[in-house]
């Protein structure tokens, strides 16, 4: 497809030959067809009947500028729906207008916190509405075992899973020191996977060489956590598929973007975490746009968004081919991928304004269970006695990504306490047990950049307990109490001057619709950064990691420091 003609914006048409048909009539739509896996591009009329592609009738080998291009639906390879703060139903009522047909979704964040009964709550939410999630069993709940969540899913309960018509894979196995080390519960979990024949995802971010190989070799097919290209490399050359990815935290898709041509059958795409301000703007769409744009050829950009996951992952959904369901995009062009419309089993979903998909009630479940704090909660007291200043360990948070880093900074003792230093940026951060009650555990932080004031969440990869970062105890306590009055949600505030983002279903979701959900988080985000100072580009989403102990290199559970090097925990203070 070198011809730049042939790619250049067209303009908007009638090309729905019969837009007022119901959902039972047969349609015929006028669009120039693309095949990326045949490498073609023809004028046609898809004529629909069914739910099915019933026929493409070529008119013509060449491009008719004045009609759009269709292509297979756009499919998100890995998702936690949770993390866009959106029940499913809702989510899908903002991602058909993007494009997106299909997800697929690990529900692991609700798995942590309601067990299967989570999993369970989101599969039949998600089946009220159009959008095709394909959900997979969540393999470490917890993730490790040096934190507290509200709940467990044993080897058994992902086979009983597994099992289930509803669930399409194993989802990423994040324990990847015990897949190394043979651990018997993970090796069950595995096992049943290879027995019903359903794929494994993965999650080893950095794993290379030898281990990565025995990782690859125990039946991981997938990683999403690929942060150089090297690393990527490695991983597809010993027999695994990578997913590209681009989401509201972790952005990797500059440095893997060239494997799109380089392995167009290998690759996908997916988001992994997308927070609702960023997912009202685009989804998978921006990610082709900006591949092509960038140069990649639009054949295999489109194999990675929307062919490939049906196939590593055996989905029901359609290729835009005879017999396929009318799963399908129309798209202004194939440079910007502007959504005119989105097409699910035939009926359209997205018209190019908006969705004919409605809001369904929603059952609230939750899971919460502890008191308000005090101030007095958020002290860190020094073990040694009589001395002024002390040194201690602290996390490295950075700016688009998961990964942290590790540092040490010499602090102030007033009174045996250990005080924050703010113009240096060594802030205190604290993890709350929301489901019992304990103590916080509490450590120093940089790279927030807060002046004054503190933000707050129950959205804590992955056990969803409270996290907090403030640069002072009083404005801790007070976002950590705002968060526990909701049992759920977001909150930033100093001085009285508080912002709360209510959470109600599992504390990390809202049944709100997405525009509503985006206004409000952007109301938060933005006082986090003008109000508060935080210099990050996205403080809560980056705040939601902190605590996720499968990542490297330092964070902070509920039970205390850990060095994710060592796997184990640290103490604060040298």
């Amino acid at each position: 497809m070198a011809d730049a003609e042939r790619l250049a914006p067209r303009p908007r048409v009638a090309y729905l030959m019969n837009p007022s048909r119901r959902s039972s009539e047969s349609i015929a739509i006028e669009a120039n067809v693309v095949d990326a896996a045949a490498r073609t591009l023809t004028s046609s009329r898809i004529h629909i009947s069914q739910a099915r592609i019933e026929l493409i009738e070529k008119v013509s080998d060449s491009v008719r500028p004045d009609w759009p291009f269709a292509i297979p639906g756009f499919i998100d390879a890995h998702i936690h729906i949770e993390s866009s703060m959106l029940v499913p139903s809702e989510f899908a009522r903002i991602a058909v207008c993007h494009g997106t047909v299909a997800t697929v979704s690990d529900p692991h964040e609700i798995g942590n916190v309601l067990g299967v009964a989570g999993v369970d709550w989101m599969i039949d939410n998600a089946g009220r509405v159009p959008l095709k999630f394909f959900f997979g069993a969540p393999s470490c709940v917890p993730a490790t075992a040096f934190e507290s969540a509200g709940a467990t899913i044993d080897a058994e309960q992902i086979g009983r899973l597994l099992d289930r018509d509803e669930i399409h894979y194993l989802a990423e196995m994040m324990n990847y020191l015990g897949v190394l080390a043979g651990d018997k519960d993970v090796a069950a979990k595995l096992r049943v996977a290879r027995q019903v024949g359903k794929p494994v995802d993965g999650h080893a971010p950095g794993l290379a060489g030898d281990e990565a190989v025995r990782y690859i070799q125990a039946g991981i097919t997938t990683d999403h956590e690929c942060v150089t290209h090297e690393e990527a490399l490695h991983k597809l050359v010993h027999g695994m598929k990578i997913l590209i990815r681009e989401g509201s935290a972790a952005k990797n898709f500059e440095s893997l973007r060239p494997l799109i041509d380089r392995f167009p059958n290998r690759v996908m795409l997916c988001s992994d975490d997308k927070h609702p301000d960023d997912l009202v703007i685009g989804h998978i769409n921006q990610l082709v746009s900006r591949a092509v744009r960038e140069g990649t050829d639009p054949f295999n950009a489109i194999l990675a968004a929307c062919i490939n996951p049906i196939e590593h992952y055996a989905l029901p959904v359609g290729r835009l081919r005879v017999g396929d369901q009318a799963d399908f995009v129309l798209v202004e062009d194939l440079r910007d991928f502007k959504v005119v419309s989105t097409f699910i089993d035939g009926d359209r979903v997205f018209d190019g304004e908006r969705t004919s998909i409605e809001s369904v009630p929603c059952q609230r479940v939750n899971r919460f269970d502890c008191r308000e704090k005090v101030a007095g909660d958020f002290v860190i007291r020094s073990r040694s006695s009589g001395q002024s200043e002390t040194t201690v360990r602290v996390i490295e948070a950075r700016d688009g990504s998961l990964v942290t880093g590790q540092s040490e900074a010499a602090l102030r003792v007033v009174g045996g306490r250990i005080e924050s230093d703010v113009s240096s940026d060594v802030l205190k951060f604290a993890v709350v047990n929301r489901y019992r009650e304990a103590a916080p555990a509490i450590a120093f932080i940089r790279g927030f950049g807060l002046r004054r004031g503190a933000i707050a969440s129950s959205v804590g990869h992955d056990s969803h307990n409270i996290l907090a970062v403030g640069s002072d105890d009083e404005s801790l306590c007070r976002v950590v109490n705002a968060v526990i009055a909701q049992h759920g949600g977001i909150a930033a505030g100093s001085q009285g001057d508080a912002h709360v983002l209510p959470l109600p279903i599992a504390g990390i979701m809202t049944d709100r619709p997405a525009t509503e959900v985006a206004d409000a988080y952007q109301q938060i985000d933005r006082f986090a950064k003008q109000t508060l100072g935080s210099t990050l580009s996205a403080p809560l989403m980056t705040l939601s990691f902190m605590a996720l102990l499968v990542i490297p290199e330092l964070k902070l559970s509920d039970l205390g420091l850990f060095d994710v090097g060592r796997f184990g925990f640290v103490r604060v203070e040298l």
